[in-house]
């Protein structure tokens, strides 16, 4: 009985806030900036998929230094690019949309049909 009330159960805190604080937090800066860096040089969204895989990469390794998590889990992996490539997803589609209203602003104006006080005869 007491075997079974001391083993790790499928909620685990420790785990939950080493995620956030490594993968989302660190991770998600770095991958965000990313995003940003790619949208800024007009660079394809492809690109951004190599550096979430490097940043996973690096944030795997940070939970195996600091925390002894296994290094080669592909679970774990997969948590950790998934939560880069949110990240650079999010900064990149952020800075293209900035990029494109201050770019484009005139053309990509919302014309949804109805008259304007100022179009009234």
């Amino acid at each position: 009985m007491t075997a079974l009330a001391n083993s790790s159960s499928a909620f685990d805190l420790r785990g939950l806030l080493i995620f956030l604080a490594l993968s989302v937090v660190i991770g998600g800066a770095a991958s965000f900036a990313a995003g940003r860096a790619l949208a800024t040089r007009w660079r394809p969204f492809w690109q951004g998929l190599v550096y979430a895989l490097g940043i996973a990469a690096a944030v795997r390794f940070l939970h195996y230094a600091l925390f002894a998590e296994p290094l080669l889990s592909a679970q774990a992996y997969g948590l950790d690019f998934a939560a880069a490539l949110g990240f650079t997803l999010a900064g990149f589609k952020l800075t293209r949309r900035r990029q494109m209203q201050r770019q484009y602003g005139a053309i990509l104006a919302r014309d949804d049909g109805r008259i304007s006080k100022e179009q009234k005869p």
